[in-house]
C-alpha cells in the first residue's frame, strides 16, 4: 500500500519538475525523495518518472496514477483541517438533547447565534419529555449534552443554567384568576390538569401535594407542559407549570408562595464533551434560566 507521504512527494515533484526543487519546497533533501520514491516504483511495480540531466518527467504510469494521487494528497489535507478545526470548536456537529418546554426560550436562541456565527457547525436537537429518559439517552451515547430540569440521578457532570420559576395557569373567572399568590394547598382545593404519571414535572408535583397534606384532584393529563396550561386557559382545570412552558403568554398565571422552583441543567458524559460541546455548553449557561417575564 502506497504511503500518504509517498504521494504528498509524488505531487510535489510532478508540480516543481526536479527533485531538487520538491525537496527545497518540502525542507528535505533530493536524495530523501529519491529514496521514497523508488520504493512508491516498487510497490506500484512500474518507473512513476524519466530521470533526465535536468529534471523529472512523468512516464505513462506517472501520469496515470497523478490524479488518483493529488486527490488522495487533498483528501488527508481535508482530514487535518477538519479534524484541527473540530478540535478547535469550529467545525463538526454537537448533538443536542433537550426537555421540549426548553427549546425554545433556552436552547433557540443559542441555535440561531450558531447558525450565523459558526456556519460550518452542524447542530442536532432531540426533545424529550422525561429528564430521566433525556439522561438515559445521553447516557447511550446518542448526545454530546443535555439540558433538562436536574434528574434523579446522573454520574455524568452536571452544569447549573438557574433555578426556573413554577407557577399556576388559571382558567378565567376562576376563584384563583386575579390572586397575587397561591399556596400548593389553594389548587388542591381545585380541578387540576396533570402530567402523564411518569413524567418527572408530575413525580415533583405530586411530591409537593404530599408534603402539603393533600392531593392533586386531577381531571385531565396531557404529557406536554405547554399543552397543560392552554388546557388551563381554556377552562379545563389549573396546571402548574414551569414558565418554559408559557410561551411568553403571562394570561392567567399565578405565582406561588412561598415560591416553587426547579433548576435547570446542562449534563455531559463523565469526563465532560468534546470543544463543541464546551462552547455550547458556555453559550447555554450565559443565556440563564427561563424567567417569567
Amino acid at each position: 500500500m502506497p504511503t500518504l507521504r509517498a504521494l504528498e512527494l509524488l505531487v510535489a515533484v510532478l508540480d516543481h519538475g526536479s527533485l531538487a526543487e520538491a525537496a527545497r519546497r518540502l525542507h528535505t533533501t533530493p536524495s530523501a525523495i529519491s529514496h521514497q520514491l523508488a520504493a512508491l516504483e516498487r510497490e506500484l511495480r512500474t518507473p512513476l518518472l524519466h530521470r533526465l540531466p535536468r529534471g523529472v518527467q512523468a512516464t505513462a504510469a506517472g501520469r496515470a496514477v497523478e490524479a488518483d494521487a493529488r486527490r488522495a494528497v487533498e483528501a488527508a489535507a481535508a482530514v487535518t483541517r477538519l479534524g484541527r478545526a473540530v478540535a478547535a470548536g469550529s467545525a463538526g456537529r454537537v448533538r443536542v438533547a433537550c426537555g421540549e418546554t426548553l427549546t425554545a426560550p433556552l436552547v433557540a436562541p443559542v441555535l440561531t447565534r450558531w447558525r450565523r456565527e459558526h456556519p460550518d457547525v452542524v447542530v442536532e436537537l432531540a426533545e424529550f419529555v422525561s429528564a430521566d429518559t433525556l439522561a438515559a439517552h445521553l447516557e447511550a451515547g446518542r448526545a454530546d449534552l443535555g439540558v433538562i430540569p436536574r434528574p434523579g440521578s446522573w454520574t455524568g457532570e452536571v452544569h447549573l443554567v438557574g433555578r426556573e420559576e413554577v407557577v399556576a395557569v388559571v382558567p378565567p373567572g376562576h376563584p384563583l384568576a386575579g390572586a397575587t399568590t397561591t399556596t400548593v394547598a389553594d389548587v388542591a382545593a381545585h380541578p387540576v390538569v396533570g402530567l402523564t404519571p411518569g413524567n418527572g414535572l408530575d413525580r415533583w408535583l405530586t411530591g409537593l401535594a404530599a408534603d402539603a397534606g393533600t392531593v392533586f384532584d386531577v381531571v385531565v393529563r396531557t404529557r406536554n407542559a405547554s399543552t397543560a396550561a392552554h388546557l388551563a386557559r381554556a377552562g379545563a382545570g389549573v396546571a402548574v407549570v414551569p414558565v418554559s412552558a408559557l410561551g411568553g403568554d403571562p394570561t392567567g398565571v399565578v405565582r406561588f408562595t412561598p415560591p416553587l422552583g426547579r433548576d435547570v441543567v446542562v449534563l455531559l458524559p463523565a469526563g465532560g464533551g468534546d470543544a463543541l460541546a464546551g462552547r455550547f455548553l458556555a453559550d447555554l449557561l450565559a443565556g440563564g434560566a427561563p424567567a417569567l417575564a
